[in-house]
């Protein structure tokens, strides 16, 4: 889940059958359950990429951009630009909203930047739990598997050898699994799934 900080506090989770959400009462200091059962709207008319960097995305990202803008549609609906650049506030407003926000690879982060262990992965079960998807554009965020770090062996003299043949060790190896980098788009399911055809 996530909370997100503005007029009010608002705690949106899923424990993996649904969404819902909370926001705070300062008065009582307590979450009250304000938003039962969230669901996100099967298309939305709404976009969140950052277009500063839109040179730098990859050709099949660049081209759903450029389609959609000329075609002055998405998922069918007028198409609306809102990028915060705070991937909470963007993935929230989608959720309610409906529609797409994107964090794809660039030439300079050919991986993406949004880790998966602890931005894409969570982000993404929430959309699924609320009915959109997350997808990395080749496939769902939730079935990327981190690297796993070879396994200790042992040497001639039957010692434990920490250091693979590229000399690097089981706990570099294992370091780098929980921060491997994903391209990330969260949203209404159409409008991923439309994205998703340009790969």
């Amino acid at each position: 889940g996530y909370c997100l900080y503005s007029a009010t506090t608002v705690l949106v989770l899923t424990l993996g059958s649904g969404v819902h959400g909370f926001t705070l009462d300062p008065d009582k200091q307590t979450f009250l359950q304000t938003h039962p059962n969230m669901r996100i709207p099967d298309v939305g008319s709404l976009y969140s990429f950052n277009e500063a960097n839109s040179r730098e995305y990859s050709e099949p990202v660049q081209n759903f951009l450029e389609k959609m803008k000329e075609a002055g549609k998405i998922g069918g609906k007028k198409v609306t630009s809102r990028y915060i650049g705070a991937l909470v506030a963007d993935v929230h407003n989608v959720l309610i909203n409906g529609g797409i926000y994107g964090y794809p690879s660039t030439r300079d982060h050919p991986d993406g930047k949004l880790r998966l262990l602890y931005e894409s992965a969570p982000m993404a079960m929430i959309m699924e739990q609320a009915g959109g998807a997350g997808s990395t554009g080749y496939g769902r965020i939730l079935d990327v598997l981190p690297p796993q770090p070879k396994k200790k062996r042992r040497n001639d003299e039957n010692e434990i050898d920490n250091d693979d043949e590229n000399g690097k060790s089981f706990e570099e190896e294992a370091g780098k699994g929980i921060h491997v980098r994903v391209p990330t788009f969260l949203g209404s399911v159409e409008n991923v799934f439309e994205l998703d055809q340009f790969h």
